[in-house]
C-alpha cells in the first residue's frame, strides 16, 4: 500500500440532501476532489502536464450517515497501477467511525490527444514511491 494521503472537509448545507443526511452525489464529488488534490500534491515538485485522469469505475460502500456540521477525514492511497488502469481506495471517516469506502479505477490519458496510454515509469514513482 502506498502512503495515505488526508483531506479535511467540513459538511455545509449544500451537501445535504432531503433525508437530512450527506447527499451520495456528494461523496463522489468529494471523492474527485480528493483524488485530483492528491494527484497534484505528489506532482508539485514534477508536474506532469501531459497526462490527465478519468474515471472508468467506482465501486462504493455507503455504511453510516453525515450530516451538517460534521468534519469528514477523508484518506486515500493508490493500489494496483498497470497498463492504462490505476486503482485508488478512498475512506471517509467521522471521528473514528468509518462512513464510507470506495474503490475507484482512472484510466490515464494523454492530455492533448484525450485518448488512453500506457502508465509509464516516471507516473510509477509519482504514484508508488516506494516501488
Amino acid at each position: 500500500m502506498s502512503a495515505i494521503f488526508e483531506l479535511k472537509i467540513k459538511v455545509s448545507s449544500e451537501d445535504i440532501d432531503t433525508l437530512d443526511h450527506v447527499n451520495n452525489l456528494v461523496y463522489v464529488k468529494w471523492m474527485d476532489k480528493i483524488a485530483t488534490t492528491h494527484w497534484a500534491y505528489l506532482t508539485k515538485e514534477n508536474p506532469l502536464p501531459q497526462y490527465v485522469w478519468v474515471v472508468m469505475r467506482h465501486e462504493i460502500d455507503y455504511l453510516k450517515q453525515a450530516t451538517l456540521g460534521d468534519e469528514i477525514t477523508v484518506k486515500t492511497w493508490v493500489g494496483e497501477t498497470k497498463g492504462i488502469t490505476s486503482v485508488r481506495f478512498m475512506e471517509f471517516y467521522k471521528n473514528k467511525t468509518l462512513l464510507v469506502k470506495a474503490k475507484t479505477t482512472w484510466v490515464m490519458l494523454d492530455a492533448k490527444t484525450h485518448k488512453s496510454t500506457r502508465i509509464r515509469e516516471n507516473v510509477l514513482k509519482v504514484l508508488l514511491p516506494e516501488k
